[in-house]
Parts: C-alpha cells; structure tokens; sequence
C-alpha cells in the first residue's frame, strides 16, 4: 500500500508511504561522487562510471566544443592560455622555418 490513514486532531488524515519530497530529506542521501577530476581540462567532470569528461570530452581525440555555447568555446581558445608552442612558431616562421642540422658558416 501505498497511503495509509491516520488519526490527527479527530480527523482522518491519508499519508503518502513514501513521502515525495525534492528538498532536504533527499539532500542527506547524497554521498556517491558521479564526477572526478578530469586528466586533460582539470575540471571536475570526469564521469567516473561512464569514463569521459563532460567538458571537453577526455578521452576522445578531439575537444569537445558546440556551436550553440559560444562563451565555453570563448573560454579554451587560442590566445587564453600560454601560447607555449605559438611562441616558438613565431620565431622560427621570422627565420624562415629551418629544420635539420645546421648548415656550416661560408668563408
């Protein structure tokens, strides 16, 4: 059964067995951690049961990033971070991109 009655105050009151509430009964039952840190983006929305990050997508090959979120897009592009690698491009696109050994001076 799902109602049950009881005597309140000289009345029949029906109960609900389980009561349906959203608020702070159910909010003492949350101990269970669903996400985790992420490898790639340091966010903590890696699933742990699903095995992906519902940020930037880890560990497909490619970030994940939608048309329809134009700021999330704005927060991980080019130019936010260090330019670790630009930095180096930069300076090597100036002397031509050289590769190999270097070549020996000319008398």
């Amino acid at each position: 059964k799902q109602w049950y009655q009881r005597r309140v105050r000289g009345h029949n009151v029906w109960f609900h067995r389980f009561p349906m509430t959203k608020g702070t009964s159910s909010f003492g039952k949350r101990h269970n951690k669903t996400h985790t840190h992420c490898r790639r983006c340091g966010k903590s929305s890696f699933h742990i049961q699903k095995k992906t990050c519902a940020s930037c997508g880890y560990p497909s090959a490619r970030m994940r990033s939608y048309n329809w979120a134009m700021k999330a897009k704005r927060r991980r592009t080019t130019g936010t971070g260090r330019h670790v690698h630009l930095k180096s491009v930069h300076r090597r696109f100036k002397n031509g991109i050289r590769s190999g050994p270097p070549k020996p001076p000319s008398k």
